[in-house]
């Protein structure tokens, strides 16, 4: 048989955690093959990238969507338990498969998949979708794939240790050009005891400028009043640039009172911060590179 769809997947999957223990990554994919009796070939065929296998990467995507839609939880990386929820979808006699339209009557699975409804889910063929070019339907996957990717990195830099916080934002901030070098950056950033980092970095390699930074590790959006405190700062070091950072979100007041001010206060949300560890390459790794070619007409001229 050919490899199954990563829908196909998610039931036996959730199967797998029925026991209530935790499972691996690595024990999915054992259980998962002999489940659908893949054969050698089959377990050996890999991704057009070459860098991952086929049936590897479709059980990723049924995990992601089972844990998206709160039948199963991650309890550190690689491991994961079935949730309440799982177990009472497994009780229900009437459910023998789980599927991306099944998921979505949870809340939480609509919001991952930008609050689509089912009927445009179950559309899979509509006169909108007919009418994208295969480049533009590249585009629209990439544009997906990197909002789903960002989703995780947010999530796994809210657990991360303050320390390890501080570096990955010195690191960020050099690979986009400011703070000098990672030995300039580190020193000129301290850690200041209340979950965060805060310090001044150069603007550019000489230090023509400085920037004056902090940045939180806050679930509560920040507010004017921090935002305030934070411009006070700035006066105190006589710095007239600034950039807060919090894996959270700003509330509307502070976002209009950076606007009005004199000094420039660049805000930088937990969704900013995601992405620009995407475009930058802090914490994500390439795992493939596609190249999109068009026909040289000038070559074909005589």
């Amino acid at each position: 048989m050919a490899i199954p769809d990563y829908q196909s997947f998610m039931y036996p999957l959730l199967e797998l955690l029925q026991d209530e223990k935790e499972h691996t990554l690595q024990e999915s994919y054992v259980y998962l093959a002999n489940y659908f009796q893949l054969t050698d070939e089959e377990k050996e065929d890999i991704l057009p990238s070459g860098k991952q296998l086929v049936y590897h990467n479709r059980i990723g995507w049924a995990r992601t969507y089972l844990k998206k839609a709160g039948l199963l939880r991650t309890v550190r990386r690689g491991t994961f338990v079935i949730t309440d929820r799982g177990r009472m979808v497994l009780q229900d006699p009437s459910v023998t498969e789980i599927n991306r339209n099944y998921l979505l009557r949870y809340k939480e699975f609509q919001d991952f998949q930008k609050k689509k409804t089912i009927n445009e889910f179950s559309d899979a063929n509509s006169d909108e979708e007919k009418a994208l070019t295969p480049q533009e339907q590249l585009e629209e996957s990439y544009k997906e794939l990197q909002r789903q990717i960002s989703e995780e990195i947010l999530e796994r830099v809210k657990g991360c240790t303050p320390e390890f916080f501080e570096r990955l934002v010195v690191e960020l901030l050099v690979e986009m050009g400011y703070g000098g070098s990672i030995q300039d950056a580190g020193r000129a950033i301290g850690r200041s005891g209340d979950e965060g980092i805060d310090g001044i970095i150069k603007e550019d390699v000489l230090g023509l400028d400085m920037i004056y930074v902090q940045a939180k590790r806050w679930e509560g959006v920040v507010g004017r009043p921090e935002i305030q405190k934070f411009a006070g700062s700035l006066e105190g070091q006589r710095a007239k640039k600034g950039v807060f950072i919090t894996t959270s979100d700003f509330t509307e007041g502070a976002k209009d009172y950076v606007n009005r001010i004199e000094k420039k206060i660049i805000l930088i949300n937990g969704t900013d911060l995601a992405e620009y560890m995407f475009k930058y390459d802090i914490g994500v790794s390439k795992v493939s590179q596609y190249t999109i070619k068009k026909v040289d007409l000038d070559y074909f001229e005589e």
